[in-house]
């Protein structure tokens, strides 16, 4: 990477890490959306592995109860898990191309459904059973596709009827286990290792001083609105990113 290259990755890093230090989370697709614009979506997933895994973690362990929970979203995990290596074994990994449309349209579908009044109907513990590894898949499969791991699962999750700290921890904990799961598929394809790997570990500190400052303007801003705005900046990203790989 030249100078110029590794600030913009490091600014990428701290804007992202300073989304989720405002709204709680954004990290994965607002990184992979602004680096989508530079780079390949497989170098620009390389380098989010540490950055997602480190700071969703610290948002894991943050959290009440985790075995419990743990417990109860393991059919959707182990999903993510199945969908993200099987996506990777029929040579669904991001590339270029076909790649970047992938992307553009997730963050657009992502960008949709925070901006429009849209909420799923509560899902009934009587459904978890089938719907979580559903979802579970089709989540692995995106990811494994785009390198963008919230949808469907952050809906599904809304869905569940959980209180706020819980909702918080079991994001954190589906992207962890999404983040593990695309590490290993890009591991296979030989796209996270090496320079890559260095790569990752240097933009862990953008995202933490990032989340840091977010914590420090959560109180000074208005959640709503910097939802809002956050939502409207991934809509025209997604356009852009949409637009550029079908050129």
């Amino acid at each position: 990477m030249t100078s110029l290259d590794l600030l913009a990755v490091a600014a990428t890093f701290l804007f992202a890490g300073l989304v989720k230090g405002v709204i709680g989370l954004g990290l994965p697709t607002v990184a992979m959306g602004l680096l989508g614009a530079l780079m390949s979506p497989a170098e620009a997933a390389a380098l989010l592995v540490l950055p997602s895994l480190l700071t969703n973690a610290w948002q894991v362990l943050d959290g009440p109860r985790l075995g419990a929970l743990l417990r109860r979203l393991a059919p959707l995990l182990g999903a993510v898990v199945l969908g993200t290596l099987g996506g990777a074994g029929v040579g669904l990994l991001p590339g270029r191309g076909s790649a970047t449309v992938g992307l553009g349209a997730a963050l657009l579908a992502y960008a949709a459904f925070g901006l429009l009044p849209l909420r799923l109907p509560r899902v009934p513990p009587r459904a978890e059973p089938w719907a979580g590894p559903l979802i579970g898949l089709l989540t692995g499969v995106v990811t494994a596709a785009t390198g963008v791991f919230v949808l469907p699962a952050v809906p599904f999750l809304q869905a569940l009827g959980l209180e706020r700290d819980r909702l918080v921890q079991a994001l954190g904990l589906s992207f962890t286990v999404s983040t593990l799961a695309l590490a290993v598929a890009l591991s296979w394809g030989g796209g996270f290792g090496g320079d890559t790997l260095g790569g990752s570990a240097l933009a862990v500190l953008p995202a933490l001083a990032g989340m840091w400052l977010g914590g420090r303007l959560r109180g000074q801003v208005s959640p709503a609105v910097f939802r809002r705005c956050f939502f409207l900046g991934l809509l025209g990203l997604g356009a852009h990113l949409l637009w550029q790989g079908m050129q």
